[in-house]
């Protein structure tokens, strides 16, 4: 982890705004008030990823190296959250990559503080790479932008970012047909126990291995990822040949999310076939399963992402399955 943090370390720009400051992240008493911001500011542009104040705290915690004491800046405004950033290094494949992420409230954008706060972590993270973390690599910086976000769009441009990945957010209409797919000779798909959690979750980081720009996972990802309070693995659909996962669909739904859209909705998540199962439908199999299983719970979608250039055809199978895009999302990078 890096070093706890107490002062802001290079001032950000500091836009003419009445009663602006700038001031680190409080994990003890901010997660509320961060969880609405990040709210509102998704809802404003249309955005899908509604995560409550426990959720990113828990997300928070199990980032490697990451100590939001000192990775996060917010900008107050009277005293009311009205922006923040945060940044955090992942080695992908070998290079270390500082991904930035922040929001900005509705209200004041356009008035340069997403700019203010882009520098600071642009700062923060040359601090970091300073460090010594894989300092030995080139380092770089990539962000999202999800959907519709022009402004988002245009701030990074004018920083030297250009879009190096686009990835689809697809979705299928469970009320429509599902042509149930037979599982390949010799699988079968077993109800999910405490004891498979680890190799479940090696048989996925292997699988992902031949994924463009997969991170390196570590354990914080793993425990935070079944600490998540709306994990619910009876929703998983996991194919075992013997005592070898094949392939699994990590399905979850995420209610509070869904009661504040108006959705029924469930997402398939980290769908994954191993190399030596891979081209005999197993995929196709898990994902109808999936749907299924959401089906018969009350789910009336079923949402994913994918690589568009995903090189094992994932997109022309989501597509066959009935999924249609709905959403592109933008990955922007620069050199640090």
């Amino acid at each position: 982890m890096t070093e706890p943090t107490t002062t802001i370390g290079e001032p950000p720009a500091q836009p003419a705004i009445p009663g602006l400051r700038f001031r680190l992240f409080d994990p003890d008493s901010d997660y509320g008030e961060l969880s609405s911001l990040t709210r509102a500011a998704a809802l404003f542009d249309g955005l899908d990823m509604l995560l409550s104040a426990d959720e990113l705290r828990i997300e928070h915690e199990h980032i490697a190296g990451f100590d939001p004491r000192g990775d996060i800046l917010v900008a107050e405004i009277d005293g009311t959250m009205s922006g923040f950033t945060e940044t955090h290094v992942r080695v992908h494949g070998g290079r270390p990559v500082h991904h930035v992420d922040g929001s900005i409230a509705p209200a004041w954008r356009r008035h340069g503080l997403g700019r203010a706060l882009l520098g600071w972590s642009h700062a923060r993270a040359a601090a970091v790479a300073a460090g010594g973390v894989q300092d030995d690599q080139p380092h770089d910086l990539q962000s999202w932008v999800m959907g519709d976000q022009p402004g988002a769009s245009a701030l990074l441009e004018s920083e030297g970012y250009s879009v190096i990945r686009y990835f689809h957010q697809m979705v299928r209409d469970l009320s429509e047909p599902i042509e149930p797919r037979g599982l390949p000779v010799g699988l079968e798909i077993r109800r999910v126990e405490p004891s498979d959690h680890r190799r479940i979750w090696d048989a996925d980081v292997e699988a992902f291995r031949d994924h463009w720009n997969s991170p390196d996972r570590t354990e914080e990802d793993y425990l935070g990822w079944f600490a998540m309070p709306s994990l619910d693995t009876s929703l998983w659909r996991v194919a075992w040949d013997g005592p070898e996962v094949a392939g699994s669909v990590m399905t979850a739904i995420f209610a509070e999310e869904n009661e504040i859209l108006g959705v029924q909705r469930g997402w398939l998540e980290h769908i994954s076939v191993r190399r030596p199962w891979r081209q005999r439908g197993l995929a196709s199999a898990l994902i109808t399963e999936a749907m299924l299983g959401l089906r018969s719970i009350g789910m009336r979608e079923a949402d994913l992402g994918v690589d568009s250039e995903n090189p094992n055809g994932a997109v022309r199978v989501y597509e066959q399955l009935g999924f249609r895009v709905t959403r592109i999302a933008r990955l922007y990078a620069r050199p640090l």
